[in-house]
């Protein structure tokens, strides 16, 4: 939100620039400032924007001048103990994350009528956009009209939810939709969003700035624009007003070297930059690239790597705005005006161009040699495992028998040579998978296309015999945020389809390929080089505009391949330009799921197996029986860029996004609109009311946020231990968003409520219902409860379950947290590192609030889960170093109280006391990880909604 309030403190720093073209407009300027402050010219160019929203906001009142000249004072390796009220230009949403926030936002207006006050209240303060990007599944591919299938398919299952924002469209002046069909809202901001920077009524510019509802929103980081991902919970927050609050953060200067070595890739890069990052733990800190090797990277290549910052694990990884970004904003239509008022901007601020080494103060310095980046691959369950392209294979082999506690697969030598022989509709004629229905239907010219969903049937490559073992690729997409959104990768897979194509190389039929641009401008201009045939005779025909396999949404496998794979314990393989690849979220049953390039997914798609060594044996066998290696087909550098003119066309970007208003689509004009300031909340399976401002109404509306002490009422005591879990428990597994099993928790309920098994859609899609996420809370088919015994072979049961206690009865967690509830019996859940890694998915922080969950005990946590934990009123606790649950001895039958001090203060000091069940007793001090004084606030509060809506009512 701008101000154009005079900075009363800092009224001196309001100056005037120029543009190219003679036109002037006001700016807070940051080297006037610096006359006050010399230590500003010194600072990251990260820490400055963040500091030119501060000095704009001053009003003495929520920003003082005491938060400017903390900021403007930043030393890098100073203790962080302040923290820093941002105030974001504008909010991003995707319809996952933004249709559970949208609910809230109706929540909210329904609260304020029941205590008496005007609904309108509640209105978004900073223009908010959702783009609809999540929800289309790949159940149609490698057909010519797939999209046109997938998009049919998609509109009929989200019908409710498209009717809700269409709700929200009209009862929220500053909320805009972006309909399905034109892309992943990271790659549409990039391309059309942003525009580099605001103006005023007045005339006063000003920087964009963002959060987003998607923890990729970091990928605006290539332009220079500061934004990261952050809670659902934390964005209703910043739209409604509120400054977001953050400790000042640690910069971490990235010094890029050289250039890439001919034949590598951006994503070969992003690669390897994540693995190096995670390696310094820069988990909560900022990353700024500078130095030479920088103005060797385009924007695309940027945005793939700012992209991938939650992987990291950075908050964000920015670089700096420079010639290359003006080309960028030309070839994508921004107008000569909007060009030169961005660039005068940020030259007049003193923040154009990379910065040199030593021109800037960091906390830390890394530096990368480009040159020394080779081929890669990442997996099979982390972004940041990175392999080098010719070890893929032996690794594959070497995880195999790997213990699982060690990252592998636990299976036995002997079984890795087996292969499953299979017939195509082996499962029966009339064989229907629900998420699928035709899968495999390439090329069939007798596919029912006009049957109901979940009526097909399995009708693909009939009469076709093949078999499949371990290391099989099963799944091969071209997809995800990060890499459609880069035209040089996206060019080079058309270019190697186009050769192995010409070799006479193929794709077998049962293998599940697809192509999701993130644009539909990669279509346009795959079409107009001449490639898209060439991809679509491997299989790869456009299937949707949106994240798909990346998320989960890649639809099923036939029902033959997923019989084979269970029956047999085979290790099966996906392979994706993906940025996830946690357990679980590409298919349930694939559990090695490899990162890489697009034209890699082209390359592996063609050898069909990842135990093929792509360095040193061919792809496979083209015309007259030939063996093709993938150096005969790999796009040179500069085949590549003769191409890239292409893909960078000002007058395509504007008339595709001009769109967005006069031709929306037909599926989207078809839904009706619903009308009203507040929402009537009509009986639903995806939209409900939630409970979340229940204590809110019933005590009128007020809250104690304000009030001292708490400690001793917000202590734990007497609690049940919910689970024991391991490292890098992901947001997906606390709340995963693919498929929805019939006999889960949530699968019982939907079809308690009349909904057939082939409707169930998926947890993403069902966000606003919360009957359906509370029961999905820790349902991830992968997750692991260590407090369940390992089976005789040592492996570990999956799935979301516990023992209940004092029975030690084995439940799903659902069923046991109710009972808990209903016997008045807090529960607590402890785990290791880097708890809540990925998604920014507020799901996992309200899914464990509504169970019951007062507390997490963990080793460490991901940033944004962590935030998400108290802004939900859960307390988020970590073990002091060197201890865990582990060396506690627990087992998950102990009771333990959680005892804070009388008086709540940030990162405070807290006491676990446990009782076991002989008797004994033991204590261990823990941190408490309320972060900053505004977090206690929320959470005296009862969480961050409960408080921005008092504060809005006042």
């Amino acid at each position: 939100m701008a101000t154009s309030r005079s900075a009363r403190a800092f009224a001196n720093t309001r100056k005037t620039f120029k543009t190219a073209s003679g036109k002037t407009g006001q700016f807070y300027s940051l080297p006037a400032l610096a006359r006050e402050f010399p230590n500003v010219k010194r600072l990251p160019h990260s820490i400055r924007i963040v500091l030119e929203s501060v000095l704009r906001h001053c009003d003495g009142k929520k920003i003082t001048r005491e938060h400017v000249e903390q900021l403007a004072n930043w030393q890098p390796n100073a203790a962080r103990t302040e923290e820093i009220p941002f105030t974001v230009a504008r909010v991003l949403l995707q319809d996952f994350t933004g249709v559970p926030l949208l609910v809230d936002l109706a929540a909210m207006r329904a609260a304020a009528r029941q205590v008496g006050k005007d609904p309108a209240k509640v209105e978004p303060l900073v223009p908010v956009d959702l783009v609809v990007d999540h929800s289309v599944m790949v159940d149609y591919y490698g057909v010519k009209n797939a999209l046109q299938q997938n998009m049919k398919l998609e509109f009929q299952r989200n019908h409710e939810r498209y009717q809700f924002m269409k709700w929200g469209m009209q009862a929220f002046d500053t909320f805009r939709v972006v309909p399905p069909g034109f892309g992943i809202c990271h790659q549409v901001n990039l391309e059309y969003l942003t525009k580099g920077v605001h103006k005023t009524a007045d005339g006063l510019y000003y920087p964009d700035s963002l959060v987003g509802t998607d923890s990729h929103t970091t990928m605006i980081n290539g332009v220079g624009v500061v934004g990261w991902g952050v809670g659902g919970i934390e964005a209703e927050a910043a739209m409604l007003g509120q400054p977001m609050y953050f400790l000042t953060p640690d910069v971490v200067g990235f010094e890029l070297k050289g250039q890439l070595r001919e034949g590598c890739t951006a994503t070969d890069l992003v690669l390897t930059v994540t693995e190096i990052l995670r390696q310094h733990k820069v988990v909560g800190k900022f990353v700024e690239y500078f130095g030479e090797g920088t103005a060797s990277l385009s924007v695309p290549d940027r945005a793939t790597i700012g992209n991938m910052s939650p992987e990291y694990g950075a908050t964000m990884g920015l670089f700096p705005v420079d010639e290359r970004t003006i080309e960028y904003f030309e070839g994508t239509g921004r107008t000569k005006a909007e060009r030169e008022v961005f660039e005068a901007y940020f030259r007049a601020q003193g923040l154009f161009g990379a910065a040199r080494a030593g021109d800037v103060d960091y906390s830390q310095v890394i530096t990368l040699d480009l040159g020394d980046v080779t081929p890669s691959i990442a997996g099979p369950r982390r972004p940041q495992d990175r392999i080098e392209l010719g070890r893929a294979a032996e690794r594959f082999q070497a995880l195999f028998t790997t213990p699982m506690e060690q990252g592998g697969f636990s299976r036995p030598a002997q079984a890795l040579d087996e292969r499953v022989q299979l017939h195509a509709g082996d499962a029966g004629p009339d064989a229907v998978e629900t998420d699928a229905v035709a899968n495999g239907a390439r090329n069939v010219a007798e596919m029912a296309y006009n049957k109901p969903v979940g009526q097909m049937h399995a009708m693909h490559n009939r009469d076709h015999d093949y078999s499949i073992g371990n290391g099989d690729v099963l799944i091969a997409a071209i997809t995800s945020c990060t890499n459609t959104s880069n035209p040089s990768v996206m060019l080079a897979a058309g270019l190697l389809a186009k050769k192995a194509v010409e070799a006479g190389l193929k794709v077998s039929r049962h293998i599940k390929t697809s192509l999701a641009p993130g644009s539909r401008i990669v279509t346009e201009y795959l079409t107009e080089t001449g490639l898209l045939p060439y991809l679509e005779k491997l299989g790869f025909d456009v299937a949707a505009y949106g994240c798909t396999t990346c998320i989960g949404n890649a639809g099923d496998l036939a029902p033959e391949i997923n019989q084979a794979i269970l029956d047999h314990e085979l290790v099966c393989a996906s392979v994706l330009s993906g940025n996830r690849n946690f357990e679980a979220r590409i298919h349930p049953n694939l559990k090695a799921n490899f990162l890489m390039s697009p034209p890699l997914v082209v390359a592996y798609a063609i050898a069909g197996s990842v135990r093929v060594d792509l360095m040193t044996q061919p792809v496979g066998k083209g015309k007259r029986g030939k063996d093709v290696y993938l150096g005969d087909i790999w796009p040179t550098s500069s085949e590549v860029q003769k191409l890239l003119k292409y893909a960078m066309k000002g007058k395509a970007f504007r008339e595709n996004y001009a769109k967005i208003a006069t031709e929306p689509g037909k599926l989207w004009q078809a839904i009706p609109g619903v009308t009203g300031q507040v929402y009537d909340w009509p009986t639903s399976t995806y939209i409900a009311e939630p409970p979340f401002f229940e204590d809110f109404t019933r005590n009128k509306g007020k809250t104690d946020a304000g009030a001292t002490g708490a400690g001793e009422r917000f202590s734990v005591r007497g609690a049940r231990i919910m689970a024991l879990f391991g490292d890098s428990v992901t947001t997906d597994h606390i709340s995963p968003a693919g498929r929805i099993k019939d006999s889960s928790p949530a699968g019982q309920w939907l079809q308690a409520h009349g909904v057939q098994k082939q409707d169930f859609n998926s947890y993403g899609s069902r966000r606003g219902q919360h009957e359906v996420m509370m029961r999905g809370t820790f349902a991830n088919v992968r997750i692991k409860n260590l407090m369940i015994p390992p089976k005789a072979d040592g492996s570990r049961e999956e799935g979301g379950l516990t023992l209940a206690q004092p029975s030690g009865q084995k439940k799903y967690i659902f069923d046991a947290a109710m009972d808990y509830m209903s016997a008045g019996t807090p529960t607590v859940i402890f785990a290791g590192e880097e708890y809540g890694t990925g998604s920014s998915r507020d799901w996992a922080a309200k899914g464990t609030q509504l169970l019951g969950i007062k507390a997490v005990v963990a080793r460490s946590f991901e940033r944004i889960h962590r935030s998400n934990l108290v802004g939900m009123g859960v307390l988020p606790l970590q073990f002091k170093s060197g201890e865990s649950w582990d060396s506690l001895g627990l087992k998950g039958d102990e009771v333990v109280d959680v005892e804070l001090p009388a008086e709540l203060k940030p990162q405070g000091e807290a006491r676990l006391r446990i009782q076991r069940a002989d008797g004994s007793r033991q204590e261990a001090k823990l941190t408490l990880r309320i972060d900053t004084p505004i977090e206690v606030d929320y959470f005296r509060a009862g969480g961050i909604l409960p408080y921005v809506l008092e504060q809005l009512l006042a």
